[in-house]
């Protein structure tokens, strides 16, 4: 891991992981109010693209800040309930 990330640049992966959540978003929200079933169909491939995209932010995230490393690695995949954990 690479804690040395300039405070620039992991707000530049913060802001790119919000924007990347909100295109997920409004693609969501076009894919349900479209009527033709092969346009839902792009839409729905295209907001999962931006899925692939939120997860390397995420990922890259993780690598340069080693806070939030360490709870991503408490939180992610347990089986706890989630009322049980953080502060």
């Amino acid at each position: 891991m690479n804690g040395s990330a300039s405070v620039e640049d992991l707000n530049r992966a913060r802001q790119s992981l919000i924007e990347e959540l909100q295109a997920i978003m409004w693609y969501d929200a076009r894919a349900k109010e479209v009527e033709d079933g092969e346009l839902r169909d792009v839409i729905a491939h295209n907001r999962d693209d931006e899925k692939e995209h939120a997860t390397l932010l995420l990922e890259w995230i993780r690598r340069h800040d080693p806070a939030m490393d360490g709870e991503l690695r408490e939180i992610l995949f347990s089986r706890k309930p989630l009322s049980g954990m953080g502060d």
